[in-house]
């Protein structure tokens, strides 16, 4: 198959460029409006108790949604000025009635005394109005804010601060996109200079960018074809695009680097092209199916955030793959050896000198690994086990206005808001009963909620009906934080009282239980995905190495590799050891949602270089060395290949950490440590130290699934490496005898 997409890249180059070339123009034509389809919000689970909780209290109440908090200052004037009354009630009265549903200040026609004194700031001048926005989701309420935001403001000598969920929101969607943007800009230049030093030529390195670019219009494509189809989030829009271009450019580098490599064995054009891709491309293909299948781990989970990241990534994923098995093979038919071209004069420090495959640093580096393997695999893994110790102090919790940059407008008028009126900060619960419960029953067991060890005070809201069944609302107070243990603690000791009688059901909402509910949910799902992306994984590297072993010990490798990217993260941020450095807020706690996301891509990028690496040790061990000699030219031969791609991809994901948004930088800052991790400590000392270890048994194959691998037909890079060395390839192997072991089985990289 690969043997045969070579081979129509090659001979039908003018037309794959064509194809590509008018597809990358609608791309561009089409796709920036993913902008303004994607949506904001999606991180809490949709079915949870707390979701229910919510939709009976909005159906039951005609309490006033907080969507937008304004506080107007006057600096001379006290509240109690009629001046100031005036002012405040002439701008709540000008706003338009199609984009609020209502606003609530100290003067709003009979509201009660003391509800009106609150809305009064401990300095007496600040003033505050709860604005509920129209709108059925967050979407449209954020365009409801965006038309009346300038209508807020009050006008002359007075200071007007918006806090709230949906200032916060749109600040934060505004902020992701230029920051992204930024990121990219930055981090194109930095890559190119890069790759110039890396090939010493301007046309070799400008592929890799011209494949970055098309990846980059045809993620917004397809992003926005998916907006189409479901709900996409735009921090999906963020992430995918600047991890497709990283990958754009990783998987680039590896074609040109082998088709390079052809050329200079004497290779003809066309046989190079074929060769490139029946092998390095080969192993494009299965390394960015590896990282499909991690991405699509995370449509398990129900939260909107989670699942259009994992459909983003699988759209961008495979737009990477194609390009780098179509675009990029024609585009090198075309050049030829003129790849080369525009060579630059570099010290010779920076100059690459080709070394035969048993005499060079890297194979150097291996030999001394493989001397002591057993003493490196220990070593290696009891350090990966030290960075991954503060993970065992994890505390999870859910974003909040905090991941904001402390100058931001909506961070500004929650200090505010915290100063002026500490009671509006109380953290609370919406406790909903459901049923006919006598008064006598609900007056009992809100007593007996007043009772509970946290609570500071309980009593009923309020009454309606909801779904037809008849609703009471009772809020719940406590002192404790969001997110600290002792008020996750309330909501599972609220949850545990048995209900009032009569009642129907109890359901407990309020922002500590969407934290707690978000957090179960990424518990309940976890194990699920573990299973699905780690045993389709199982079997891609299976088809791709024609191993047993080799896959197990890849994927324990990867849990050690991600044991210590977590420890890492948790180190940097949860326990704030780098907020001064980056600038970002200390909090104490992590959003697990943050933590799969930068799991899942981990795992998957990690197989790029495992799958880069053991796929050339597979090719020296089909030429007939022994498992030493295939170790050592094996990482010899791509060793500076995947040192290179590596950096060039930290430097991308490392890109995010300019952002102001602290999520943003922590999932930069984490993918990028993982893949340093990988391509250093895993993939030059862990790999060739275990793969030493086992010896030939690392390609062991019982006959049943030798079979299944020959009728599976992926084996064919694997043809010319075996003629080379004289031998048949595996697929023509024959049966193979009972209790035997067929050995050949797999691809170049």
């Amino acid at each position: 198959m690969f043997v045969a997409l070579g081979r129509l890249a090659h001979d039908r180059r003018r037309w794959v460029l064509a194809v590509v070339a008018l597809l990358t123009v609608l791309a561009a034509a089409y796709g920036p409006g993913v902008a303004d389809a994607v949506r904001g919000g999606g991180f809490q689970d949709p079915d949870s108790e707390s979701a229910r909780a919510a939709e009976v209290v909005e159906d039951a109440l005609t309490r006033s949604r907080a969507d937008v908090v304004v506080l107007w200052e006057h600096p001379t004037l006290a509240a109690q000025d009629p001046l100031v009354a005036a002012e405040v009630a002439a701008l709540a009265d000008a706003l338009p009635a199609d984009a609020v549903e209502s606003v609530v200040h100290p003067w709003t026609p009979g509201l009660p005394e003391p509800v009106a004194a609150g809305l009064v700031g401990a300095d007496g001048r600040t003033v505050m109005a709860v604005v509920t926005l129209a709108g059925a989701d967050e979407d449209a309420r954020t365009a409801s804010f965006e038309a009346v935001e300038d209508a807020l403001a009050a006008p002359g000598p007075w200071t007007t601060h918006l806090a709230g969920p949906v200032p916060a929101m749109a600040d934060l969607q505004h902020r992701a996109e230029q920051d992204i943007v930024r990121a990219e800009m930055l981090a194109m230049p930095v890559l190119f200079v890069l790759m110039v030093l890396i090939f010493g030529s301007l046309t070799a390195a400008l592929l890799p960018v011209v494949v970055g670019v098309v990846a980059i219009l045809g993620a917004m494509g397809l992003l926005r074809v998916l907006t189409l189809a479901t709900d996409v989030s735009t921090f999906a829009l963020n992430v995918t695009t600047i991890l497709g271009l990283g990958l754009a450019i990783d998987y680039a580098l590896f074609m040109v680097s082998r088709f390079r490599e052809e050329l200079a064995r004497g290779t003809e054009v066309d046989a190079a092209v074929r060769r490139t891709v029946a092998t390095a491309g080969r192993t494009v293909a299965f390394s960015g199916l590896t990282v499909l299948i991690a991405f699509a781990g995370l449509l398990f989970f129900p939260q909107m955030f989670l699942r259009s990241m994992g459909l983003g990534g699988m759209a961008v994923v495979l737009l990477d793959m194609v390009l780098a098995l179509t675009l990029l093979p024609a585009l090198l038919a075309v050049l030829g050896r003129r790849v080369d071209a525009g060579r630059l004069r570099l010290p010779a420090a920076l100059r690459r000198t080709p070394r035969p495959a048993a005499d060079g640093g890297w194979a150097r580096l291996a030999r001394g690994v493989l001397r002591r393997p057993g003493a490196v695999a220990l070593g290696a893994t009891a350090l990966l086990a030290v960075v991954a110790l503060p993970a065992l102090d994890l505390r999870a919790g859910t974003s909040d206005v905090r991941d904001l940059p402390a100058s931001s407008a909506p961070r500004l008028a929650a200090d505010v808001l915290a100063a002026q009126f500490p009671d509006a900060d109380r953290v609370g619960l919406d406790v909903v009963v459901r049923g006919d419960v006598d008064d006598a029953a609900l007056a009992q067991w809100v007593g007996t909620l007043e009772d509970v060890p946290g609570v500071t005070s309980a009593a009923v809201e309020g009454q309606g009906e909801s779904g037809g069944t008849a609703a009471t609302v009772v809020a719940v107070t406590t002192d404790g934080t969001v997110d600290s243990p002792a008020t996750q603690d309330l909501v599972a000791a609220v949850r545990d009282l048995a209900p009032p009688a009569g009642a129907d059901e109890v359901l407990v909402g309020g922002q500590p239980a969407v934290t707690v509910d978000s957090v179960a949910a990424i518990a309940r799902t976890l194990p699920a995905t573990i299973g699905f992306v780690a045993g389709v994984t199982l079997v891609l590297l299976f088809l791709a190495l024609g191993s047993v072993l080799l896959p197990l010990k890849a994927v324990l490798m990867n849990v050690l590799s991600l044991g210590a990217t977590v420890g890492a993260v948790v180190w940097a941020f949860d326990q704030g050891n780098l907020a001064g450095l980056l600038g970002f807020t200390e909090t104490g706690r992590l959003d697990p949602s943050n933590l799969v996301l930068i799991g899942v891509i981990a795992f998957g990028l990690a197989m790029d270089y495992e799958l880069f690496l053991l796929s050339r040790v597979r090719e020296e061990h089909l030429r007939g060395a022994d498992p030493s000699a295939a170790i050592a030219a094996g990482l010899q031969r791509s060793g500076r290949t995947i040192t290179s791609a590596a950096l060039l991809l930290v430097v991308v994901l490392a890109a995010m950490a300019t952002s102001g948004i602290t999520f943003l930088q922590l999932i930069g800052l984490g993918l990028a440590f993982a893949v340093a991790v990988d391509a250093t400590v895993v993939r030059a000392l862990l790999v060739p130290a275990t793969v030493r270890l086992l010896g030939r048994a690392a390609w062991w194959l019982p006959a049943p699934l030798a079979r299944l691998h020959r009728a599976a037909g992926l084996g064919e890079g694997e043809a010319p490496a075996a003629a080379a060395a004289g031998r048949r390839p595996a697929g023509d192997a024959g049966p193979a005898a009972p209790g035997r072991v067929p050995v050949l089985a797999g691809g170049a990289g």
